[in-house]
């Protein structure tokens, strides 16, 4: 899967616009937070957020962070999906705990190879229990339990 599959495939979770009080990204746009929208500069009301530029806050602050071009095309999304969902940092220390790497949160020679040594299936099953096991303590889980769950059950029936 390479990048532009991706983002049309988290559009499915991420797309619209949301302002729910137990959101902690507060006002979003196509999973995009006013915060992070603000720091690249977008001026804008964020329900008019260009979908272009949505894309490419993805492709900038998700996507090569966590290398995904770098990892098996079998994970990819699933560490893509995690890194939208509860950052880059978060998204590859499931990753690393999942194949056994030091989980520092930084995609480097080590992880690479700790990952490509490793069972893909396997390595994503662990990472999205990790997660999963991990946003079940989030306060603002009664809010949000039944779509993450779903999220994580998606990816898992990929698998």
């Amino acid at each position: 899967m390479n990048f532009d599959q991706a983002f049309d495939k988290l559009l499915g979770h991420e797309g619209g616009y949301s302002d729910h009080d137990d959101d902690p990204g507060g006002k979003t746009r196509y999973g995009v937070t006013e915060a992070v929208a603000r720091e690249v500069g977008y001026k804008g009301d964020m329900r008019d957020l260009p979908l272009d530029l949505a894309k490419r806050i993805y492709l900038e602050r998700y996507w090569k962070p966590i290398r995904a071009d770098e990892l098996p095309a079998d994970i990819r999304y699933a560490v893509f999906d995690a890194a939208v969902n509860s950052g880059p940092v978060q998204a590859v220390k499931w990753l690393q705990r999942a194949c056994s790497a030091t989980p520092d949160g930084v995609i480097g020679p080590q992880t690479l190879l700790a990952v490509k040594a490793s069972d893909p299936t396997r390595v994503e099953a662990r990472m999205l229990g990790h997660r999963l096991d991990m946003m079940n303590d989030l306060k603002n889980w009664p809010s949000f339990s039944r779509g993450w769950a779903q999220r994580i059950a998606e990816l898992l029936m990929e698998v």
